[in-house]
């Protein structure tokens, strides 16, 4: 999934997608009310892409997170983000049995759930396949190449 144009704004509830770089601002779309706003250079501004999970080995990107829940919730909305902090820490236990409780929050985990039941219902949570667009891009622009230098091997008949 593709989680570069996703933002989660400090102090803002939801995510938005980025639209467009201002002179003092980005230009930022709600994903679920579609209204657009500017969220200035003060504003605290991350992306998803950019955000990952402590384990006990490697942080873990919040993407191949969100990929773990849909596995569990068969594509499906998982646990409300306001349950039980009890439950919410059991859940996320189950999905990543090694993150690190020390770094990890129940205020983070709360954040996780949210934003996965916003992507999920909104329909954001399909895997992309990049390697395999890549390839078919790079097949597609080799194949001109490949049949000009079949033309120019070929060498032309002399006329006498």
């Amino acid at each position: 999934m593709i989680l570069k144009d996703i933002l989660a704004i400090s102090g803002e509830p939801g995510l938005f997608r980025f639209i467009a770089q201002g002179k003092n601002a980005i230009i930022v779309e709600h994903l679920e009310t579609k209204k657009r706003s500017s969220a200035y250079g003060s504003a605290k501004v991350s992306s998803l892409e950019d955000i990952a999970i402590f384990t006990e080995k490697e942080d873990l990107p919040l993407a191949k997170v969100f990929d773990l829940i849909y596995e569990k919730a068969n594509g499906g909305s998982t646990i409300d983000s306001k349950a039980d902090p009890v439950k919410l820490k059991a859940w996320f236990l189950d999905i990543l049995p090694d993150y690190s409780k020390d770094k990890v929050y129940t205020s983070d985990i709360k954040k996780v759930a949210l934003w996965y039941n916003i992507l999920q219902k909104l329909d954001l949570l399909k895997k992309e396949e990049p390697e395999a667009e890549a390839a078919a891009t790079t097949e597609k622009a080799e194949a001109p190449v490949a049949e000009k230098k079949k033309k120019k091997a070929t060498p032309k008949p002399k006329a006498e």
